[in-house]
């Protein structure tokens, strides 16, 4: 066991107690302190923050997430940063609301329930739990892959306690993927661990709603489809599905029903392969005005970065555009 360190973050004012072995960012989850973060793993960048005062060392990351003379000027990623004295950390992505909402993880087994393939590349998979996993709607957990030390993030795409239920895109040679299709079977044991994200419902806003996805990223906005439909949340939405061809489509029942249910929901898949284009530039010609709407973005971080120069021209300013980057791990998930 190392030494213990406070570590203060501005303008929040808001202090944990962190273990040198662990990362500040691991160290606000275990006190129920929910950071902005995305991939957990150095890849994404959401978890950006301002070294002000100490000594912190990294682990491992990628420089797509912390340029070189980003790290020279100070910036550190808090989900690979040990702290090594007491420290004072400026905060460059927060959410004032989301601070102390958060649950510490916990650790929970999980019994395989259902795994239903969605299309040729996606997989639904849904996990009992043997307690509850509180989770507010858009979050994720963390899957263990059975036999060894890795875990894999995935959003939960329901809204209820007594099950999970996951979208997950499955990819040649993936290390847990690739089990869905070939390995796990009900009845099979899983661990899980969480929850974790801030991907949520902003619901003190009564702005319009514009989500943009694609892929498996459909997980946390089917999630939050859920939470608005059954809270009788009548904010506009649309959302902006991306796909290559309609092949790619699934769960086209459920966004009819949320039409239905929902005033002023619309769904509008995007083609790519069939003349639609890429979801982005089908965002751009399908709004005008975007400065009274919120935005929700979850997909692949090339497609998050495109979105949102775009949302930010149609004047949806950057503190109202959320985002859950679907990194994948080194080996494919």
């Amino acid at each position: 066991m190392g030494d213990k360190h406070r570590v203060r973050f501005e303008p929040v004012d808001v202090e944990i107690e962190v273990e040198e072995e662990e990362t500040i960012l691991d160290a606000a989850f275990r006190q129920g302190v929910m950071l902005m973060h995305g991939c957990k793993e150095g890849q994404c960048s959401s978890c950006k923050s301002f070294l002000l005062d100490g000594d912190l060392q990294m682990d491992r990351y990628s420089t797509f997430a912390l340029a070189d003379y980003e790290s020279e000027e100070g910036y550190v990623l808090l989900c690979k940063a040990h702290a090594y004295s007491d420290l004072q950390i400026e905060l460059i992505n927060y959410d004032e609301e989301m601070i102390h909402a958060g649950v510490p993880p916990r650790l929970v087994d999980t019994e395989v329930a259902e795994i239903t393939p969605l299309t040729h590349d996606i997989t639904a998979l849904r996990l009992v739990p043997a307690e509850e996993v509180p989770f507010t709607p858009g979050q994720y957990v963390d899957v263990r892959i059975p036999g060894a030390d890795e875990w894999r993030s995935f959003s939960m795409a329901n809204v209820g306690r007594d099950h999970l239920d996951f979208i997950i895109k499955c990819y040649p040679g993936g290390r847990f993927s690739g089990l869905l299709r070939e390995g796990l079977r009900p009845g099979d044991t899983l661990q899980v661990k969480g929850p974790y994200g801030t991907f949520t419902l902003r619901e003190k806003s009564d702005r319009d709603i514009v989500f943009v996805g694609g892929g498996a990223g459909m997980a946390p906005i089917l999630s939050l489809l859920t939470q608005m439909r059954e809270q009788g949340i009548r904010r506009g939405a649309r959302y902006y599905y991306g796909a290559r061809t309609a092949r790619d489509l699934f769960h086209l029942d459920l966004m009819a029903g949320f039409e239905s249910d929902l005033p002023g929901f619309r769904f509008v898949p995007v083609l790519s392969e069939e003349g639609g284009g890429l979801v982005t530039e089908a965002l751009d010609r399908a709004e005008d005005d975007l400065s009274e709407a919120d935005a929700y973005l979850c997909g692949p971080p090339p497609m998050i970065d495109a979105a949102i120069p775009v949302l930010e021209g149609k004047g949806v300013p950057r503190e109202r555009i959320y985002f859950d980057k679907f990194t994948t791990t080194a080996g494919s998930q």
